[in-house]
């Protein structure tokens, strides 16, 4: 990402600030969506992050950041949007397509750790999304989250334990984050 676009953007070029956008709207998408748990709330936490860096991106004030800037107004619009709903993921597997077995096998896993990342506390849901999912250093993660280093670590360890102990047993197949 060129920190001029973002520069142009901070300046109020709606252009330059569109393009910012597009560049990060399949991983605003996937981050909301693993908050979340389905595509209407997804859909509706992207929009609304979008909706309020536009109104703020004036106070951006190292252009660098923009990405971690905009990751950040998107955890705390998915947190704002799971109070207000107070839902828990839900899925209709009646929906879901007839698969090969190896694809309903890879939707079930996706199923099982979604639902045990939904499980976690906050900060560990967070910190674990951020570095596992976003390859985040845990310093900037800190940073995301105004925490210390060694308190992500902490939410990190624990976040894994408590996978490992929601997923034993049900997670045999495949590659694991735990």
């Amino acid at each position: 990402m060129e920190h001029n676009i973002v520069k142009k953007a901070i300046k109020g070029d709606e252009t330059a600030f569109e393009l910012l956008i597009k560049q990060e709207s399949s991983k605003l998408y996937r981050t909301a969506f693993l908050y979340v748990g389905n595509k209407e709330d997804a859909l509706d936490v992207v929009q609304e992050t979008v909706y309020k860096a536009f109104k703020s991106i004036h106070n951006l004030k190292s252009p660098e950041y923009f990405s971690t800037w905009l990751i950040k107004i998107l955890i705390r619009t998915a947190y704002r949007v799971l109070e207000k709903n107070k839902k828990l993921i839900t899925v209709d597997y009646e929906s879901l397509p007839n698969l090969q077995d190896e694809k309903v096998i890879e939707i079930h896993q996706s199923l099982d750790l979604a639902e045990a990342l939904n499980n976690l506390q906050e900060n560990q849901k967070t910190a674990i999304i951020l570095f596992y999912y976003h390859d985040l250093p845990i310093q900037m993660i800190a940073t995301m989250m105004d925490k210390p280093e060694g308190t992500v670590k902490s939410y990190l360890r624990r976040a894994k334990m408590e996978l490992k102990k929601l997923l034993e047993g049900d997670y045999h197949y495949g590659q694991s984050i735990v």
